[in-house]
């Protein structure tokens, strides 16, 4: 197996991958319930519209809500920070909950793809369907648990200090 396909949130190992897994996170001084929640926060244009997709009774209609608004509810900068906003939503999940962080972490270094069944402009940006797509949710898990491995080694590896003259001449 070179690869781990995730979508549903309540699959059993890697569904804490899915942005609509149930877990919450605090994001901009604000505790949304899910990732997507966090990340669908930042699409609206005003602050009505935000709250009413905020008030979707469950992740995936947050989802649905925030992907059905017309243009001119949408941010103007939504095409240019939606990746940045993902990547920042993403680092505030993994890192504010060490049990996720471990099952990224414990998926060494095979491929994370979000694999959805259907097939539509959003599934595949985010994921694949069929084997096609950008599988951006995948690459951006995959960066963030290099992330992860780099602080760890860096954290591992304690530098050595200078020594002082006369540290140096008592040794």
């Amino acid at each position: 197996m070179d690869e781990i396909r995730f979508y549903r949130a309540s699959d059993a190992m890697y569904g804490c991958f899915s942005n609509l897994y149930r877990r919450p996170v605090e994001f901009e001084d604000t505790v949304f319930e899910t990732a997507e929640h966090a990340y669908q926060a930042g699409k609206a244009r005003k602050p009505e519209v935000r709250e009413w997709i905020l008030s979707a009774p469950s992740p995936a209609l947050v989802a649905m809500a925030a992907h059905g608004l017309y243009w001119w509810d949408i941010r103007s900068d939504w095409s240019k920070i939606k990746f940045d906003r993902m990547r920042q939503v993403l680092r505030a999940k993994f890192t504010q909950h060490d049990d996720l962080q471990e099952i990224l972490l414990s998926t060494g270094e095979l491929r994370l793809v979000e694999s959805a069944t259907v097939d539509n402009p959003v599934n595949r940006l985010w994921g694949e369907v069929k084997g096609q797509g950008k599988n951006m949710l995948g690459q951006m898990l995959m960066d963030l648990r290099t992330q992860f491995r780099q602080q760890e080694a860096a954290t591992a590896v304690k530098p050595r200090g200078r020594r002082s003259s006369n540290e140096r001449l008592a040794a």
